[in-house]
């Protein structure tokens, strides 16, 4: 494999919500599409309630199987009694990407405006898989695939992506 070929990633997608289900599910059927179009393999797929410890079983179980490199989740990210992906999630992580967020803010302000700052989109690292978190709207869940994460999981986008560091990861684990 050379380096102007792409590396299908096996990704997890999440939905985070006590009211959406399959049929229903928009934001979820659009990270499924984007990723799938990017080439990478959508392997898992789950629809969960807003509850602290259904979210941090289902994500442990994706984290601890080797198979799987990347988690999408979307949902329980905003401020409302119920949410609480944050408050789920972040306790799993061996490290943060504090900028994923701020750039998700930064990318969403000039759509939504000041309502951005209720967004508490996040990032990190568990287990060498890499977990975006975002907001449940499918347009929140088009800006961040659009605006970061479709090249950060392109082995080829250049200086860097997170390609690169879960391969490097993975070899040192």
């Amino acid at each position: 494999m050379t380096a102007d070929e792409p590396v299908a990633l096996n990704i997890a997608v999440l939905t985070v919500s006590d009211t959406r289900n399959f049929a229903n599910d928009t934001s979820g059927d659009y990270l499924v599409q984007s990723a799938e179009a990017a080439g990478h393999c959508v392997v898992a797929r789950a629809i969960v309630k807003d509850d602290i410890y259904h979210l941090r079983a289902s994500v442990s179980q994706w984290i601890a199987d080797p198979a799987i490199d990347v988690v999408l989740s979307t949902g329980g990210t905003g401020f409302s009694g119920r949410d609480s992906t944050p408050e789920a999630l972040v306790p799993l992580f061996d490290k943060q990407i504090e900028g994923f967020g701020e750039v998700f803010r930064q990318l969403s302000l000039t759509e939504i405006g000041s309502s951005t700052i209720q967004s508490r989109a996040f990032g990190g690292f568990a287990n060498n898989t890499v977990i975006f978190c975002m907001p449940g709207s499918t347009g929140a869940c088009r800006t961040a695939w659009q605006g970061i994460i479709e090249q950060q999981l392109d082995s080829r986008h250049r200086p860097c992506n997170f390609v690169g560091v879960l391969r490097a990861r993975q070899q040192e684990a």
